[in-house]
């Protein structure tokens, strides 16, 4: 009887040496297909290169099956190609995964609940304007804190598209943000983010502000002041003093390797628009299935590596 772990070398091995119409060759393509199937081993039709990539990224259980979590360089990596090989463009990228997160908040939190969007000077800040636009036509009502506003055009068509719906833009962060407000999306960093580099004004206070808030937080990718691959840690491995838990992260392609960190109430991955040879590419065939024309897909709150998922 094979063992669940540590099978995947023998059956790579054995696809190559037996014969096809041999009793062990039926033997293992049934253990193959199983095995994949109920998430014993990674899919076995890769071809080399990917089995190296894959082994390259930390694996974390979810529900009886592994998924992949990115690392900060493989997620920018990845990014890049979506933009070179299948030609999606910046703007193409950030509606879709801004319609992701739109989605994620409209399936925890009430109709009609009160988001106050926190956009950062990136594309995680342009994902939580093209989010903040979705939920005023999903009936939610959005206010926006936009405090450094990057001088592009695709920046400034999306201030505008809120504008247009009369979305109002705060000047900093409100003090009575828990009696004013149901829900806080962050969208200040993202993957790009250096932890090392630490925080500049005047998000280290938007971010503080953010912690002493008492409404549920719902981060898009990466928890602002996370470190990407390390979460809530300080450089030297040491648990940061203060740092944000969000009541909600939305994933975006893949999840990161912080993720394992994450011990919210609401995870989702979103960003339907892998195509799946990248996605093999980059050891991302574990991935869930998004069900019927869902944007999302919901995983467990809790996602922890064995070693190193605890803080």
């Amino acid at each position: 009887m094979l063992k669940r772990l540590g099978s995947r070398a023998w059956l790579l091995q054995s696809k190559r040496q037996l014969t096809t119409n041999s009793p062990w060759m039926r033997l293992h393509n049934n253990y193959s297909k199983y095995a994949y199937r109920y998430g014993w081993i990674p899919n076995l039709n890769v071809t080399a290169p990917n089995i190296y990539r894959t082994s390259r990224r930390k694996m974390s259980s979810f529900s009886g099956f592994s998924t992949p979590l990115l690392n900060q360089v493989d997620a920018q990596d990845l990014d890049v190609e979506l933009m070179t090989q299948p030609g999606f463009s910046i703007d193409q990228l950030m509606e879709l995964a801004g319609l992701s997160v739109a989605c994620a908040v409209a399936a925890a939190y009430a109709p009609g609940s009160r988001v106050l969007a926190i956009a950062g000077p990136g594309n995680n800040g342009g994902d939580a304007l093209v989010a903040a636009r979705h939920l005023i036509h999903f009936g939610y009502m959005v206010e926006v804190l936009y405090p450094k506003r990057p001088n592009k055009q695709l920046f400034t068509n999306l201030i505008a598209q809120l504008k247009s719906l009369e979305v109002p833009f705060l000047d900093s962060f409100p003090g009575n943000v828990n009696d004013k407000f149901d829900v806080i999306l962050d969208g200040i960093f993202g993957f790009s983010f250096n932890s090392q580099a630490g925080i500049r004004a005047p998000f280290d206070t938007i971010l503080d502000d953010m912690i002493d808030a008492s409404i549920p937080v719902a981060s898009i990718d990466i928890p602002s002041g996370w470190n990407v691959e390390k979460g809530p840690k300080k450089p030297d491995g040491s648990v940061l003093d203060r740092h944000l838990r969000p009541d909600m992260l939305i994933s975006l392609t893949a999840p990161k390797m912080c993720a394992k960190f994450f011990e919210g109430n609401h995870h989702f991955l979103g960003g339907r628009f892998l195509p799946p040879k990248l996605g093999a590419k980059y050891g991302l065939e574990g991935l869930p299935k998004y069900p019927g024309t869902s944007q999302i897909v919901r995983l467990p709150s809790t996602c922890k590596d064995d070693a190193q998922g605890s803080l």
